[in-house]
């Protein structure tokens, strides 16, 4: 992985080049960022600018030994570990070292929720759990074989379980010689503070519209006009981009759940509740969070319509088109309640929540609220 095939984040590959030339390599970093930021390919690329024989001024150099390991990513010093479904056959993330290679080598801006796809684990929950913190003691403790430090990348470092996480800061607290930990997270209250605090931070923003758009033309080859407008909808990332030119059924999947939603909410029809609820339970548990997490982001924009510029909105013209005429049952009276019972609903899913009785209650809950007056 090159720092020019990342998109856009220069200060940050600035950042990470120069404390490789000063000397200044800390022994355990955070890189946060959001998803589709490319949190995870500047680590890959920050691991293999370090491990590469004969560095370039601002990247590797492609074609040493290290850095054909690195591309195909089979370096020996070069450890992953990120959420599986536990299961008698899947305990660590080397059980499923292949899946992960032939999947991050396609996309390197990959999402949790693409992992367990292709995985067809969408029902389990995505975790690391204690054995990954046995396993990467046990790797660690190995002698590097080809390059002056063992890198060990965690991706998703916030699904660690508390025993994991708690294993994790032992080995933090006192490394192995020549060992780093890159870890990477999107959501930084999951994470221990205890292993926040024992890290250093490398802080990821969003890509910026200007730098996605040139990206979204020059590698997919769409148009000025279709690249602005995926690029607003995107909203910097990348990933979410890369669904909006494929235009994937799950797009379309998920607007055509949540009218639904909407529509049998409202009136309360039970029958109609029933029926949605047992088509979603049979999606999978990564697909429901998924959902809540559009259902959110629809109900933002419609109160953006109602009570802002309506540039600011991020919607496709399908989108748009259904907003328009859903947005006048979203205001200030409902929406603090709305947004409330979808993160709590999040919350219990991420806990092994009940997943019809989960979405019988927010059905209610939303009859209440789509049904409370809008102020004068």
């Amino acid at each position: 992985m090159l720092f020019k095939e990342i998109i856009g984040q220069q200060a940050v590959k600035d950042r990470l080049i120069r404390s490789i030339k000063e000397g200044r390599i800390s022994h355990a970093q955070l890189f946060l960022g959001p998803e589709g930021s490319g949190s995870l390919a500047l680590a890959l690329a920050y691991a293999q600018y370090i491990s590469c024989s004969n560095k370039q001024a601002e990247d590797s150099c492609d074609q040493c030994l290290s850095c054909v390991k690195y591309n195909k990513l089979v370096h020996p010093d070069l450890h992953f570990v990120y959420p599986v479904a536990l299961s008698k056959t899947s305990r660590v993330s080397s059980d499923l070292a292949n899946n992960w290679r032939e999947f991050f080598l396609d996309n390197h801006y990959i999402t949790l929720f693409g992992w367990f796809e292709t995985l067809d684990a969408e029902n389990k929950q995505a975790v690391i759990g204690v054995d990954e913190s046995v396993d990467i003691l046990r790797k660690l403790n190995l002698t590097t074989y080809e390059s002056e430090y063992k890198i060990m990348i965690i991706w998703q470092a916030e699904k660690m379980n508390p025993e994991a996480a708690n294993k994790l800061l032992k080995i933090l607290e006192e490394p192995p010689e020549n060992t780093l930990f890159l870890l990477v997270c999107e959501n930084e209250d999951q994470l221990l503070r205890t292993i926040i605090s024992r890290t250093q931070l490398i802080k990821i923003f969003k890509i910026n519209d200007i730098e996605l758009i040139n990206a979204l033309i020059e590698r997919h080859s769409v148009s000025p006009e279709v690249a602005k407008n995926i690029a607003h909808i995107a909203d910097g990332n990348y990933s979410a981009a890369l669904t909006l030119i494929d235009e994937t059924e799950n797009a379309k999947l998920n607007l055509l759940t949540f009218q639904k939603l909407m529509r049998i909410s409202f009136k309360f029809d039970a029958k109609g509740v029933m029926a949605w609820i047992d088509e979603i339970a049979a999606a999978g548990r990564e697909r429901q969070k998924q959902f809540l997490n559009y259902a959110l982001r629809i109900m933002r924009e419609s109160l953006i319509i109602n009570y802002a510029n309506g540039s600011l909105v991020k919607l496709s013209t399908e989108e748009e088109n259904f907003v328009k005429n859903f947005s006048p049952f979203i205001h200030i009276n409902n929406i603090e309640g709305i947004v409330e019972e979808l993160n709590k609903a999040y919350y219990h899913m991420e806990r092994n929540a009940n997943v019809k009785i989960l979405f019988m209650d927010l059905a209610i809950k939303f009859n209440r609220l789509l049904n409370l007056q809008k102020p004068n």
